[in-house]
């Protein structure tokens, strides 16, 4: 994970996104994942799909239970056809969304992200999904 001893610049923080980005479009989840203080990356993976193809999942979100892996889950070739649309930043410098394309079209949900101290410095969390 990238950890700054000061608060980063908006332009690092964005070099981060963009490296995260490319590794989900990629496939690589788990080295994403490394990348930033992480929310679990099939929340993530389940908004982006349903925003860009338009397509439900079979999950019962009310379901305690663990929820076979569907199609969108075993073939991430469609990530490829995602790409960062642009960066939000709010006033304060520590939040911020990313607005996605797919296939060169905004979709519906963002990636909200957000820069916080750590005992360790700053870092990099999220992303939140935004509809």
């Amino acid at each position: 994970m990238e950890t700054w001893t000061e608060q980063p610049e908006e332009t690092e923080v964005e070099a981060v996104v963009r490296h995260y980005f490319g590794l989900l479009r990629a496939g690589r989840i788990p080295e994403a994942e490394q990348l930033v203080d992480h929310t679990p990356v099939r929340h993530v993976l389940k908004a982006l799909w349903t925003g860009s193809a338009g397509a439900g999942t079979e999950a019962d979100e009310a379901s305690c239970c663990p929820v076979p892996a569907t199609e969108w889950e075993r073939d991430l070739s469609w990530l490829r056809e995602l790409d960062i649309a642009s960066f939000h930043w709010g006033h304060t410098g520590s939040h911020f969304y990313v607005e996605i394309a797919y296939r060169a079209k905004i979709i519906a949900v963002s990636l909200g992200f957000w820069v916080k101290p750590t005992d360790a410095g700053w870092v990099v969390s999220g992303p939140s999904t935004l509809w």
